[in-house]
């Protein structure tokens, strides 16, 4: 007996840090760009930084539309050779970014999010349905926390040890974790397949045809839409905190350096990790998913409590960073893959994480995309830090309110059968 908990630790500790490793070193050919400022450049009447964020975004999005079907299809046997195929397509267009002038290289932005917009969904194919997936899903999540600001402060620190422009740098930073990346590749590839009690516990998942997933769709249409509106929310208020995370810093007239991008997110990981991690105790799938529900509501309340001391300077900026940050992932990390992974477990879906990830995350980067061009034309006076206060009140609010009429169609849909976790299908057009 405990040599077969050994090794069901051991697994579930190697699918972790494989995956950990691949996506933090993905945020490598992402992030490192938005520490760069590009002072001083704009065409066409926006912020030249606006326009490479916007670009790479589009790009995001296109390929959140396009992973909707690929995701949802892609056989096992093919994932490795996607992932390394679709990094290198990434690493090439942040060579072409560097190497065409501006602003004809904005086009190379936008190449490149289209392959880094697969990669999520690849990794979490490898993790979801398993006992262990909520706990391996956490790690992975943790990764896009710290890496963030890893990758960032990397790109920072190139450019201020090295001869190398803004341009050249997100290149550079690519280099260093190509190697890393393929040998985290490499171990997430040599994982087990889920064994018979993963499948009991969690469902068989299985690749969705097109009638499939459109029967899903319908079944929970209310709640979807609802999560689809919430996630954009949410997704728009980590974008822009990201993006713009270094000229929100000089806005609070903060003295840092290039540490801070890390520090602040190391923290926010760690409590994330400690709070979320306690769900994988939590074996009833239908009390899991109120229980996430229960989590969104604090977390993004957490975020306008935390903005509103700030404000009346009860809070220091470098508390309001994180605590603000904490409220924000907490909310957002779930709906990356284990709040969707308990889904199908708790209502007995035939299908997989991949689909509803990018269904909902298909519209996400819409969403970024149409608030940096607010900003850019409709709030241009608006310095970085007020605009990001501003977000925080109207996202807090749109949140709850979405959060809650989720939560209740989700409770009007679950009409449990005998004493199983299994659900019967409900007339949409009588849940609210």
């Amino acid at each position: 007996m405990a040599q077969s908990i050994n090794k069901k630790t051991l697994v579930t500790l190697k699918a972790a840090f494989a995956a950990f490793g691949v996506y933090f070193c993905m945020y490598g050919f992402r992030k490192p760009f938005t520490v760069a400022s590009f002072e001083g450049l704009s065409y066409f009447g926006v912020d030249y930084k606006i326009l490479i964020i916007i670009a790479q975004a589009v790009g995001y999005f296109i390929s959140k539309f396009i992973g909707i079907k690929f995701i949802s299809e892609l056989k096992p046997e093919k994932r490795i050779v996607y992932l390394l195929m679709f990094i290198g397509v990434a690493e090439l267009a942040l060579l072409g970014f560097a190497a065409v002038p501006a602003p004809y290289n904005i086009v190379f932005m936008f190449i490149n999010g289209i392959p880094l917009g697969m990669i999520w969904g690849i990794v979490f194919s490898y993790i979801e349905g398993r006992r262990t997936t909520e706990i391996i899903g956490l790690f992975l999540c943790s990764s896009f926390v710290v890496s963030s600001g890893f990758t960032k402060s990397a790109g920072k620190f190139i450019m201020d040890t090295f001869p190398v422009s803004e341009f050249w740098m997100p290149f550079c930073t690519g280099l260093i974790f190509i190697i890393p990346l393929v040998i985290f590749a490499f171990l997430l590839e040599r994982i087990p397949q889920p064994t018979e009690e993963d499948i009991q516990l969690k469902n068989k998942r299985e690749p969705l045809n097109r009638a499939e997933r459109k029967e899903l769709i319908r079944r929970f249409f209310v709640p979807v839409v609802c999560i689809i509106f919430l996630y954009v929310c949410l997704t728009v208020l980590r974008d822009f905190r990201d993006n713009f995370n270094r000229e929100i810093w000089d806005g609070l007239h903060f003295k840092f350096d290039s540490s801070v991008f890390t520090l602040t997110e190391i923290p926010i990981a760690i409590m994330v990790l400690l709070i979320l991690g306690f769900m994988v105790k939590v074996k009833n799938n239908k009390k899991a998913f109120d229980y996430y529900h229960y989590i969104l509501f604090a977390g993004i309340l957490t975020v306008g409590f935390s903005t509103y001391l700030f404000q009346n300077a009860s809070l220091s900026p470098f508390m309001w960073m994180v605590i603000s940050g904490f409220g924000m992932y907490i909310c957002y990390i779930p709906f990356n893959g284990i709040y969707f992974d308990r889904m199908i477990a708790a209502f007995d879906i035939k299908g997989n994480v991949g689909f509803l990830i990018y269904t909902v995350d298909s519209f996400g980067y819409l969403g970024s995309v149409l608030i940096l061009l607010y900003k850019n034309f409709g709030s241009a006076q608006t310095s970085w830090l007020n605009f990001y206060i501003h977000l925080n009140y109207i996202i807090t609010a749109a949140v709850f309110i979405l959060s809650v009429i989720a939560f209740l169609a989700f409770r009007k849909k679950a009409k449990p059968k005998s004493n199983s976790n299994q659900f019967i299908n409900f007339d949409t057009s009588k849940i609210l």
